[in-house]
């Protein structure tokens, strides 16, 4: 599904590329997949999963704390950041990259602004948490989301 209001009547696993150009954006920033394919249980290969919300903090805390972690998850330069992306080491080799989002209601934002990660944890009904980095700061916000939204997944080993 490409088209706005295709997209945001999903209630089924979905994905898109950003700007819906498969050619530009699948290497390096991946498909953005609406929480349904998160909550289908299929987007990781056999023996890994995507991070439930509490894994995520765990990988946080780890690294020093939400206010400080995004630097050491953030892929150096300004290749897939736009300027000045703030104290990027990529020290952890996450290599976290502002592929942006898709909003619930289909529109494209935040490309080379914010990296967007859904968690597999539900907030409230309707919604999920997910996790983002900015290209101006090394905070680690923690969010939750319209279930439609389109954002990057990271699978973790089991």
């Amino acid at each position: 599904m490409t088209g706005n209001n295709e997209w945001t009547a999903l209630t089924t696993p979905g994905y898109c590329w950003f700007n819906n150009d498969e050619t530009t954006y699948k290497n390096p920033y991946g498909a953005l997949y609406n929480w349904f394919a998160v909550n289908n249980g299929n987007l990781c290969p056999v023996g890994w999963h995507v991070p439930t919300h509490p894994e995520w903090t765990r990988l946080t805390d780890f690294l020093g704390g939400i206010y400080v972690a995004g630097a050491e998850l953030k892929e150096e330069g300004l290749g897939h950041w736009l300027s000045p992306n703030t104290g990027a080491t990529n020290r952890t080799l996450f290599t976290a990259i502002g592929g942006g989002a898709r909003n619930f209601n289909g529109a494209f934002m935040q490309f080379g602004v914010y990296g967007n990660w859904w968690t597999s944890s539900l907030d409230v009904p309707g919604w999920a948490w997910y996790r983002y980095i900015a290209f101006n700061d090394i905070y680690v916000g923690v969010n939750h989301y319209n279930q439609p939204a389109g954002m990057s997944v990271r699978c973790v080993k089991n």
